[in-house]
């Protein structure tokens, strides 16, 4: 495992808020929130549909800026930034995993992976070692010229993975990853995710409402009403 390069956290909230609409329409889905991740955890954002941590995901991953307080990543203050430094920002240092694979169904699996790369800007000749690499990581580099209409939802999941840390990059950033499979599958997607972190140093941030995935992490942090009510 890879030692942590700096004491401050990789990521951090202060006081954020995020107001979506206005007036008497408006919906306040953070309430002031406050977290601070170390490098090299896994950490979980839990909670019911609406409380906010499929926001504060967004907002920690910079697809989404706060209407009050400020998002840090690597001491950087992310709301400071412009629109095309944030992406160049998510495209080097930052992988993302949703919940629908999203995976390109008339690619195989290593040319998903690939074509994550490619946008990723990584060295075009690594390209190959790199995907095959991401893909052998998660158990998959046997079946990296199947299509995803050819793999399981379980093998679709571990391609998107595959496909978001093929570029190595220091954050990992997973919205609901376990919700369209079944336990068996999910956890087999928690025990990559528990790799990544010790081989690798990495840092994961999965937003999960599924108890079983609650006991493998490393830290929990519940929201409930837009707000950090409990930091297990």
């Amino acid at each position: 495992m890879l030692v942590a390069e700096e004491q401050e956290p990789i990521v951090k909230a202060v006081g954020v808020k995020r107001v979506f609409g206005r007036g008497g329409g408006a919906v306040h889905a953070l309430k002031g929130a406050h977290l601070s991740i170390p490098y090299g955890r896994l950490v979980a954002l839990k909670g019911r549909s609406g409380s906010g941590k499929t926001t504060l995901i967004n907002l920690l991953g910079a697809l989404d800026l706060p209407t009050d307080g400020a998002i840090y990543f690597r001491g950087q203050e992310t709301s400071g930034l412009s629109a095309k430094q944030r992406d160049e920002l998510r495209r080097k240092e930052m992988g993302l995993v949703f919940q629908s694979f999203a995976l390109m169904p008339l690619m195989s699996a290593y040319e998903n992976v690939e074509f994550g790369l490619r946008i990723a800007g990584a060295d075009a000749g690594q390209y190959r070692a790199m995907a095959e690499q991401a893909l052998d990581f998660v158990g998959l580099k046997p079946r990296m010229k199947h299509r995803p209409y050819e793999l399981s939802g379980g093998e679709q999941q571990r391609v998107a993975i595959a496909r978001a840390i093929a570029h190595r990059p220091k954050l990992l950033l997973a919205d609901e990853p376990t919700a369209e499979l079944d336990s068996r599958m999910g956890l087999q997607v928690i025990k990559v995710f528990k790799d990544l972190v010790e081989q690798s140093g990495m840092t994961i941030v999965i937003t999960t409402h599924d108890p079983a995935i609650m006991e493998i992490v490393d830290h929990v942090y519940a929201l409930e009403d837009g707000q950090i009510v409990d930091q297990g």
